[in-house]
């Protein structure tokens, strides 16, 4: 079908489409580990925002669950999509991360110049025995790697070896309410079994399924991958083909959801890195262009809120200690500061204060969060 003759899908018939692939249209009882698995991991730069965006998503849940999850060794934490950390279901790690390791070779590659003289080969063997020997720290590794390579880039050496290696962090790290510092072993150790890679045209599936109606170009810009036209022309016959308001061409799975672009959308509270902001070439079908760079100051990513399925503003929670002192890291209940970027209806305030609210009691049950719309 010629690209003038495809059905047309406006900005909001592609928000209310997203929303609902990403479980935020209306909140569903499904398990902590097939979310991971149906949204294909989440963003875990940080350790609390899988928890975060699991709460968002789900009815029911506990980040106790999620944490079990990890505990129990179902999932886990590793540098995936966009040389990012992403909490991955075990089947996932073991699918999804020799998928993106020729984004992670090229990434060796700008370190170069710091890895003169380095065999590449020998550090990936000399790496994978120290961490399946006990999980490591990065600067144990290093330490290591300096010993054999004195003259090399301290930072190029780890990165080479978080990049040739799938590298999991391991437990207590991530888990909810415990701390714990970075260690890391191969995910083969971790898991117990063989890495079983997935197909580029499997896992455009998969992204459609989580993140469509989607273009090339944004399952490019969601993994890090490139040159994955291919895999789409494979996959033509059995897909639906859309444009967007601007021509470019969409696909997507003939059975997944397209809900009416009226359909109303409640306020969520997102998570810093919410994959929802992070997924799609174009992210107008969220982030309205006005609103586009509102979520960053310098390296600081913040929380975000969506009204009626766009991005609408910024939120943090502050906790308060005994005696009434507002302090960040305690859990005896805070306030919740909510900044919107424009202004809210009497009842969209209303809405976002409940969000909010129900969101603290989601990831502090037994404490009490006051909501209040201002700055920070």
């Amino acid at each position: 079908m010629d690209s003038e003759k495809k059905p047309v899908l406006s900005t909001r018939a592609l928000n209310r489409a997203t929303l609902a692939r990403q479980l935020l249209l209306r909140r569903t009882p499904m398990p902590a580990k097939h979310a991971v698995a149906h949204l294909v991991g989440l963003q875990a730069q940080n350790t609390k925002p899988p928890y975060y965006a699991l709460a968002a998503r789900l009815d029911g849940f506990r980040p106790e669950e999620l944490s079990a999850l990890m505990e129990a060794r179902e999932v886990a934490r590793i540098v995936t999509m966009r040389s990012t950390i992403h909490t991955h279901t075990a089947d996932d790690v073991l699918a999804l991360r020799p998928l993106v390791q020729a984004a992670r070779d090229r990434e060796v590659t700008l370190f170069r110049k710091g890895l003169v003289g380095v065999d590449l080969e020998r550090l990936t063997a000399l790496s994978r025995d120290l961490v399946e020997e006990r999980p490591r720290t990065p600067k144990e590794i290093r330490e290591a790697l300096l010993k054999e390579w004195p003259d090399a880039d301290p930072l190029a050496l780890t990165v080479a070896a978080r990049c040739l290696l799938p590298l999991v962090q391991v437990t207590p790290r991530g888990l909810w309410g415990r701390g714990g510092q970075v260690a890391l072993t191969t995910a083969e150790t971790w898991l117990g079994r063989s890495a079983e890679p997935v197909t580029p045209q499997a896992a455009v599936l998969r992204y459609l399924a989580a993140f469509g109606p989607a273009s090339v170009k944004d399952m490019q810009t969601w993994s890090g991958l490139t040159r994955l036209r291919d895999a789409f022309e494979a996959l033509r016959p059995t897909l639906l083909t859309f444009r967007d308001e601007q021509g470019v061409e969409l696909f997507d799975l003939p059975d997944a959801p397209r809900p009416d672009p009226d359909t109303p959308a409640p306020p969520r509270f997102l998570p810093e890195f919410d994959n929802l902001l992070l997924s799609h070439a174009d992210r107008t079908r969220v982030v309205p262009k006005e609103y586009k760079d509102r979520t960053w100051k310098g390296n600081q990513a913040y929380r975000t809120f969506l009204v009626d399925g766009f991005l609408a503003g910024t939120w943090r929670p502050e906790e308060t200690a005994a005696g009434g002192t507002a302090r960040r890291g305690t859990a005896t209940g805070g306030t919740v500061t909510v900044q919107p970027f424009g202004t809210l209806t009497r009842e969209q305030r209303a809405a976002v204060a409940e969000e909010a609210a129900r969101t603290m009691a989601v990831m502090a049950p037994g404490t009490t969060y006051d909501v209040r719309f201002g700055t920070f």
